[in-house]
């Protein structure tokens, strides 16, 4: 697949012009899991100023996953049959699983933000195993997905699935462990290298040190434990005293403010505009994060008005950064749902975070501290096989459940030329640019997707050579024809791209 450079010469200025369908559907595709016929219809002819604040703050509103009955519960509060505990164990986990998938279906930006900051503040769930931890964990990243970045950072570093996975729970005073500090600075807040020294991360393990206290139950939230605590002066980015775990946060944020926010405005970038952000020949990438750098470190590092400035912005909506990234598993699953307008079910749900993990994303266990690396990675001869396989499938029992919801479809978009014209190429136009960001590249693309949705009507369409004559999708084939284009569109190149 061909790789995009960022070509991109538009600025922050805000976008003005009412919305098309192309950039609705962009801007919907983006901020969530992209979004049904109807409310992609809804935002055409919108301007993106108040488009946006309107989704950003219905963001803002959202609530979490609700606490499940066992959110706090120990080991203690599992059967004593070690087989019966884990296979309790497993379905709450199950049960997360699908209130979560639900809630990416479901919560637009929100949830498409916490799951961003899942590979961001990344966790794997093997390295603790408690449903509960897994909870908290979730609930942080929803909690603070569009709030302050500094609160949020505090937060997630006192997670029990964070304190596991990188360590905390062995950082004890007189022994400190230096994941988290090192991590915290390298992949969390600055980036490698970025303005810090190995003596900065020793003396801020040290500060991180006595959240130990496990209890004597597995599964138990860790807390403090002050006999555990470092209590010598540390000196972090030239600061000395006495710090603990609040001081660190406080002395990060107020020493390198400028570091905090080009990194994490840059991968803010990278995820919502273009995985290049480079632009080595000379591009406007690095102005754009400037721009954004300081609207963040301005607001006292608030995500919500980055995130109003990047998606109100004339380079946000350029045409260059239209379909430009590679769909992650979660975008081809989830996009497919919310695009096609599909019943579905919490089956479907769990089949599709289960098909994530066949393809390179499963779910809450990234394959190492850097989280996935998307993009590029996501495409391999194998993974793209099962990309293609698995999204057939799903057409398959869509189809099964319910041909007629295809019908359904395709009159939606195509409108009353889906009943009244008597040339299909017509009416499958529109399902085409649906589905895809920008179409097909040439029109040799589309005569093929023309046949792949005539091909199961056993008619002939043009008598005498020259007069179109078509079943229309009124007509018996209707939901078939578009089950079959569907799936011919999900072998498609652009069909990858968002």
């Amino acid at each position: 697949m061909e790789y995009f450079i960022n070509c991109n010469s538009s600025t922050l200025a805000p976008y003005t012009t009412p919305l098309d369908e192309l950039r609705a559907a962009h801007l919907y595709r983006r901020l969530g899991f992209s979004a049904p016929v109807q409310t992609i219809a809804a935002a055409v002819g919108q301007t993106a100023g108040p488009l946006v604040d309107s989704l950003v703050d219905q963001a803002l509103a959202a609530l979490p996953i609700p606490a499940p009955a066992w959110a706090d519960w120990n080991n203690a509060d599992y059967p004593a049959d070690d087989d019966l505990a884990r296979q309790m164990r497993r379905a709450h986990i199950e049960e997360l699983t699908t209130a979560y998938g639900n809630a990416l279906a479901n919560n637009e930006l929100l949830d498409r933000l916490s799951f961003f900051w899942s590979n961001h503040f990344v966790t794997q769930l093997e390295t603790y195993d408690c449903p509960q931890f897994l909870f908290y964990y979730l609930n942080c990243l929803q909690r603070n997905a569009l709030g302050n970045f500094k609160t949020f950072t505090s937060e997630i570093g006192l997670t029990s699935a964070m304190l596991y996975y990188l360590d905390g729970v062995r950082n004890r005073g007189n022994n400190p462990n230096e994941n988290y500090a090192r991590e915290l600075y390298e992949l969390f807040t600055l980036g490698e290298g970025n303005n810090y020294t190995e003596e900065d991360i020793i003396e801020t393990s040290k500060a991180l040190s006595g959240y130990t206290e496990r209890g004597e139950e597995g599964c138990t939230q860790v807390t403090f434990d002050p006999s555990e605590f470092n209590t010598d002066n540390k000196t972090i980015f030239g600061q000395t005293g006495n710090w603990g775990y609040d001081d660190v946060i406080d002395i990060l944020f107020n020493q390198r403010p400028d570091e905090i926010g080009w990194f994490i405005c840059k991968k803010l970038y990278e995820f919502f505009v273009h995985p290049d952000s480079t632009n080595d020949d000379g591009g406007i990438a690095p102005q754009i994060i400037d721009g954004l750098a300081q609207t963040f470190i301005n607001s006292g590092f608030e995500i919500a008005p980055v995130l109003r400035q990047l998606f109100k912005s004339q380079h946000f909506f350029d045409e260059t950064a239209i379909g430009v990234i590679i769909k992650s598993p979660a975008d081809l699953y989830f996009n497919l749902l919310k695009e096609t307008g599909f019943t579905y079910d919490d089956g479907t749900i769990l089949n599709m975070i289960d098909s994530c993990s066949l393809i390179g994303q499963q779910f809450f266990q990234p394959p190492e501290v850097e989280g996935w690396q998307r993009d590029r990675t996501w495409i391999n001869t194998n993974f793209i096989i099962g990309r293609w396989l698995t999204v057939e499938m799903f057409l398959q029992r869509f189809y099964q459940e319910n041909p007629e919801q295809f019908r359904d479809l395709g009159l939606s978009l195509s409108g009353n030329a889906g009943l009244t014209s008597n040339n299909p190429d017509e009416v499958a136009r529109p399902i085409i640019d649906k589905f895809l960001p920008k179409g097909l590249l040439t029109d040799a693309d589309y005569d093929r997707a023309f046949i792949a949705f005539r091909s199961d009507v056993d008619i002939n369409y043009y008598e005498g050579g020259t007069t179109p004559s078509w079943t229309l999708l009124g007509w018996e084939t209707g939901p078939s024809q578009v089950y079959l284009l569907l799936r011919h569109l999900s072998r498609e190149p652009e069909f990858q791209l968002k």
